[in-house]
């Protein structure tokens, strides 16, 4: 937790929230580029590299599902529901931050090697969103469902409807509206969205989201989690891409699209990561966004050579493969927090 801990800032906090905002102090750009070269990792398969802290729990679980032979998807839906259980994971299902509203909504995603996707958003009441992103994939013929709709699809699938407000979220969010009114708030702990990409024994390629989105958001915000081509993206024949951060900038540029895209083009996991966090920063430099502005990315190729990139300091991740086991990396960024 350390390693988050450094992560988390001063936060300039009101419909962005503290799962994308950090410190409004002055920054010292690419001290991150001077950390070396790209180190190429193992390509050995299988390959699991997820976000942040709570990637390491999905990991294990979804680790121990390949081996028992459960089909990947099911297997990163085993891993993802970790976070999602945990009420101490603040952005993620239960125990999340609401919104202005004092309400949890949550959004999740998920895609295999074949390009088929399932989706929710704004899903209110269901402790697994991951799930029924997955009964979205595989029992209809759509890729998203939206709040009330995705609430319905859940319950005639089965899903019990419950209360996600945890008393210890409830009363940050009373000390919010107390105190900030909508205005910035300061010394909140920060957490984000856990994505997976997996590359199994075979080589094919999956991934997912899962994320109860920014604190303190305006009532129906979505973020780029849910959305394929934002939050998450892959393509078999060349690897796969998932964010981190503030949506919106996320939703502007494509992000994880991007990075595929240009991973096609020949360009490492690394490579593909940093460009697109330099195009980010250029489009938002002078945005309004840009004083609170983090993104990050993950990406894993065909051969299971994988990378993290952000634009600002503190970002990690978890990665799991037979030689080393699970650790966390950190990735290299482009701007460091002035302490």
């Amino acid at each position: 937790m350390s390693q988050r801990r450094d992560f988390i800032k001063k936060a300039a906090l009101g419909t962005i929230g503290v799962s994308t905002i950090l410190s409004c102090k002055n920054l010292t750009e690419k001290e991150g580029d001077t950390a070396g070269k790209e180190v190429v990792k193992s390509q050995k398969k299988p390959v699991i590299i997820s976000t942040w802290n709570h990637g390491l729990p999905a990991n294990e679980e979804t680790w121990e599902a390949l081996k028992n032979g459960k089909p990947v998807l099911d297997a990163i839906e085993t891993g993802m529901k970790i976070p999602e259980a945990d009420p101490k994971v603040r952005s993620v299902g239960y125990g999340g931050f609401p919104d202005r509203e004092g309400k949890v909504t949550l959004d999740a995603c998920i895609m295999d090697h074949n390009s088929d996707c399932g989706s929710v958003s704004f899903l209110q009441g269901i402790k697994h969103p991951i799930s029924v992103a997955k009964k979205v994939l595989q029992n209809t013929p759509h890729v998203m469902l939206s709040g009330q709709g995705a609430l319905q699809f859940a319950l005639s699938e089965g899903f019990t409807e419950e209360n996600l407000l945890t008393a210890e979220a409830e009363k940050d969010w009373k000390k919010w509206v107390e105190e900030s009114k909508y205005k910035p708030v300061i010394n909140i702990e920060n957490h984000d969205t856990i994505s997976m990409l997996v590359v199994d024994n075979d080589g094919n390629i999956s991934g997912a989201c899962t994320t109860s989105g920014a604190a303190w958001k305006m009532h129906g915000r979505v973020g780029d989690s849910p959305i394929i081509g934002a939050g998450l993206f892959l393509d078999n024949e060349v690897g796969a891409a998932a964010a981190t951060g503030l949506g919106e900038a996320v939703i502007r540029t494509a992000g994880s699209a991007m990075v595929v895209e240009l991973m096609r083009q020949g360009k490492s996991p690394f490579e593909a990561c940093k460009e697109i966090v330099e195009r980010i920063y250029n489009k938002h430099k002078n945005h309004k966004d840009m004083e609170y502005l983090q993104v990050g990315f993950i990406a894993v190729n065909k051969n299971g050579e994988h990378a993290g990139y952000s634009l600002r300091s503190g970002f990690n991740y978890a990665v799991y493969d037979e030689d080393n086991g699970n650790r966390m990396e950190d990735a290299q960024f482009k701007m460091s927090w002035d302490n």
